[in-house]
């Protein structure tokens, strides 16, 4: 059977649901309203990955069901963008009668851009050569006809690019475009109709702020870069060395030239600020010279820990974005001893789920 995931009828009423949900999880911080970012209701999401099945003479992809991990049968994924859509069946039509391409292929994996750029994870159970590697290149010549298609082959302990393992993604954020630099398998936000909404919200939020903004967990500068036009200078950090590597090959990309990003967890970067460790990082950031007063926060699911709420009570604004809105809750009962909530939103970034991500800005009592 073909895998349907999505009753796009149902989309206003699951939203509308989301909405009543986090009102009601932010009224204790007395929030009557919050600003809605709904999302296209198919195709989008750019980035998919699916199981590779061989059956016989058979191929096709495959997901499995979360709760009886039964195997569902994928021929088309309306969730995903539509390059997603017509690359599947090309891939597999054209590796299907081709044994070194076919051999112990396991699984797919797809990350697609907005402008028809897409890079192909083919991932297997053996290890490849220089066969596989011609192969490879003439397939990436056939999906050509889609777009501008990059291929990297992986296999335990073995990575093959046949050009380069990266896209260039453009969102139009308030009418300007920003160009980055994306990795296969590093972090990049799922739904790029709703990240724009969400970058221009945090854009809009910070406008005629004073001196500095500090970002924490900045990835690949998804944030930084367009907000860098309402601060004097932005000190970005964040864990992930790939990360970090695009997020400054982006400031260059974008031709912006008042961020610094400096490789350092949350965590770290909390207990430097608190005097409690040395960090040669910080050091050559020069981190001192920075006059912050804002703090921008996208933390992962578990949210803040309690060095880093710490951290942030200590500047005048806080914009928090949160993929997990619980953690958010457990944060601000936190903060609201220094801090009201000014601002709130729910990005649709995950449609037909019950994931929320929520924006809050949060300003020091007076």
């Amino acid at each position: 059977m073909t895998h349907q995931a999505i009753n796009s009828d149902d989309y206003q009423i699951q939203l509308s649901n989301k909405v009543e949900l986090l009102k009601s999880m932010l009224a204790p911080f007395a929030v009557s309203d919050i600003d809605v970012y709904e999302s296209p209701k198919t195709h989008y999401r750019m980035r998919a990955e699916f199981r590779v099945w061989h059956d016989g003479d058979d191929l096709f992809y495959i997901m499995f069901n979360p709760d009886t991990r039964e195997k569902i049968r994928v021929d088309s994924f309306p969730v995903a963008n539509e390059l997603i859509n017509d690359l599947m069946p090309a891939i597999l039509d054209y590796v299907r009668e081709r044994p070194n391409l076919r051999n112990k292929l396991f699984q797919v994996e797809f990350l697609t851009t907005t402008t028809n750029e897409a890079l192909v994870s083919l991932i297997y159970h053996r290890q490849l050569d220089e066969t596989w590697q011609r192969e490879a290149l003439e397939l990436k010549h056939d999906l050509s006809k889609f777009g501008k298609i990059e291929i990297v082959g992986r296999a335990k302990k073995q990575k093959l690019c046949l050009e380069k393992d990266w896209v260039v993604e453009t969102l139009i954020i308030d009418e300007k475009p920003y160009r980055f630099q994306q990795v296969e398998n590093s972090f990049t936000q799922p739904n790029a109709a709703v990240n724009q909404h969400m970058v221009s919200w945090a854009l809009n939020a910070t406008k005629g702020s004073h001196g500095d903004l500090l970002e924490l967990y900045c990835g690949n500068g998804n944030f930084s870069l367009p907000l860098a036009q309402n601060f004097n200078r932005v000190l970005a950090t964040e864990i992930s060395k790939t990360s970090v590597a695009s997020a400054r090959y982006n400031c260059e990309l974008n031709d912006i030239h008042n961020v610094t990003v400096v490789r350092m967890s949350a965590e770290e970067f909390s207990a430097v600020m608190a005097g409690d460790r040395e960090s040669r990082r910080a050091n050559e950031a020069e981190i001192e010279s920075f006059d912050c007063r804002t703090v921008l926060v996208d933390p992962p699911r578990a949210g803040l820990d309690g060095d880093t709420v710490e951290l942030v009570r200590n500047y005048d604004s806080i914009v928090y974005i949160s993929c997990n809105p619980e953690t958010l809750v457990e944060n601000l009962e936190s903060l609201q001893s220094t801090h009201n909530v000014s601002r709130a939103a729910l990005f649709d970034q995950f449609p037909y789920t019950h994931h929320m991500e929520a924006g809050v800005i949060l300003k020091r009592k007076t």
